[in-house]
């Protein structure tokens, strides 16, 4: 049985780094935590398939792993084994490879194990292998980021405030150019911020990336299986650049950039020691020019500099860069409520009605914003600001605007009906004064709500003043069930009034 730990998205990951990436299995492997044999199995399934990335992002989770994991028999015979030693041996030499062996021994065993389990048996066989990994960096194979451990001060001109500027240093594997410059946070929109002009100084991409297990890259960190935040993720697809997070408790994963973070600390933090600065710009212009110092010096034992080196090495190996800059965009989960649209800074934006109540993924960009299901997009609309208001597709619509689920205009007229006339025209007021009643639905509820803790009489009451003051929605209402104002009009009106009868009441006649 194939390893299916690995997620559909994972494996649309693979796809996209071998298609577009061009990325060894290998390399695949190390990025998504898996086995290299285990990648050329999903490629294998997928190339069977004939389903290329762009195909597996239009079909979607379900339907991709019904296709890569069709339904098959299990089998009765026993399966000839293959000579472990030999193969052993054999892996040791240059170009051969498990799926070369495979091939071999099953043409010589037709009945043999198929590839899956030919992996398996052997990985039992061979056990674990200690072996220590040496580091060769190809040229713009690989850039490795981090934050350095000491921060700089930056004073507020005006209160005297004393802020901690994070420094974030990015270094090429082959060439060790550096790049640094300071940021307010190690939030999200920092970390992608800085990788963006990371690579605009470097003038391209490489093809990984490799960060230390930073909360706002990796948001969980297993050895086998790291779970990279979402929007790191969609950085790295834009640029089409391979994520391969440092292991846990593998420090020669990251010795190439602790050791930039170092030299950074050495030569821009020690240097700035006796420096003032008033803002992050003025810093960040010290840190450039001490950063041109940095990679033009020449190096102790070998001829060159950072700069030259990086000109002859990583620079001509480097990606060229989108035609775009990465929008940078938060992804959030958001329940779908009953009227199927979800709530982004207080709009709320429709998608199709049948996924009414579901769990997506919601992709929050400065223009745009976009609902995935199951790795399938469902929804886009432009992004708007305004508070309490509905951005609504009409395709997302259910035909002759039916019910949703088990709510309806109808069961909302009853309901508030049985509280009373008040009730029933507030509810009447949401539903008929939106564009489409389904908008309404969650201010019904909500305001049909307040009877679990106030009762059918206070909220009669209130929605009565609601009434009277034009302001018949859920906001007002709340406020006045909870500054307990909820009490008849009348009584209200005659505790302002003054009796008709009374010895210093003149009455008109008086004016005559």
């Amino acid at each position: 049985m194939p390893n299916r730990r690995l997620s559909m998205r994972n494996i649309l990951e693979a796809l996209r780094l071998h298609q577009q990436a061009r990325l060894s299995n290998r390399q695949i492997g190390q990025a998504l935590g898996i086995a290299h044999t285990t990648v050329s199995d999903y490629l294998r399934r997928a190339e069977v398939a004939n389903i290329s990335y762009e195909t597996g992002l239009e079909i979607g989770h379900d339907e991709l792993e019904r296709r890569l994991f069709p339904a098959k028999a299990p089998a009765s015979v026993q399966r000839p084994q293959p000579d472990w030693a030999y193969i052993h041996s054999e892996l040791k030499r240059k170009h051969v490879t498990m799926d070369l062996l495979w091939r071999e021994y099953k043409e010589a065993h037709f009945q043999g194990l198929q590839y899956s389990t030919f992996c398996e048996h052997y990985r039992k066989w061979a056990g674990k292998l200690n072996v220590s990994m040496r580091q060769h960096h190809a040229p713009a194979d690989k850039l490795f980021v981090d934050y350095a451990g000491t921060t700089i001060d930056v004073v507020d001109g005006n209160t005297g405030e004393v802020r901690q500027a994070q420094l974030f240093v990015a270094v090429l594997g082959a060439s060790n150019y550096t790049f640094a410059e300071a940021t307010w946070t190690q939030g999200i929109a920092d970390w992608v911020g800085s990788h963006v002009r990371a690579l605009n100084f470097f003038g391209g991409s490489p093809r990984c990336v490799v960060p230390d297990n930073l909360k706002s890259g990796v948001t969980r960190a297993v050895f086998f299986e790291p779970t990279i935040n979402e929007t790191y993720a969609d950085w790295a697809r834009h640029y089409g650049i391979a994520i391969l997070p440092a292991r846990v408790r593998k420090p020669k994963d990251k010795a190439k950039v602790e050791g930039a973070v170092l030299i950074a600390e050495r030569w821009i933090i020690a240097a700035l020691r006796n420096e003032r600065f008033f803002s992050l710009n003025a810093l960040n212009r010290t840190i450039a020019e001490l950063l041109e110092r940095l990679n033009t010096r020449p190096f102790k034992k070998m001829p060159g500099s950072r700069q030259s080196t990086f000109e002859n090495l990583d620079k001509p190996e480097l990606l060229p860069l989108p035609s775009q800059p990465y929008e940078f965009a938060d992804w959030q989960k958001r329940r779908v409520g009953i009227d199927y649209h979800v709530e982004v800074d207080g709009h709320y934006y429709s998608v199709p009605y049948q996924h009414a109540k579901e769990e997506v993924l919601v992709r929050i960009g400065e223009k745009t914003v976009e609902a995935y299901l199951r790795g399938k997009r469902i929804a886009s609309h432009l992004r708007k600001h305004s508070k309490a208001r509905h951005t609504t597709a009409p395709e997302h619509m259910p035909a002759n605007h039916k019910a949703i689920a088990d709510w309806t205009p109808a069961k909302f007229r009853i309901q508030a009906q049985k509280i009373g006339p008040h009730t029933l025209a507030v509810v009447e007021h949401q539903l008929n004064t939106r564009k489409y009643p389904e908008q309404a639905y969650r201010s019904c509820v909500g305001i049909l709500r307040h009877i679990n803790t106030h009762g059918k009489e206070a909220l009669e009451q209130a929605c009565e003043l609601a009434l009277q003051i034009n302001s018949a929605n859920y906001r007002s209402i709340s406020s006045i069930l909870k500054t307990g104002k909820a009490k008849p009009v009348e009584q209200q009106s005659q505790q302002a009034l003054l009796p008709e009868h009374h010895s210093n009441v003149r009455g008109a006649d008086y004016y005559h």
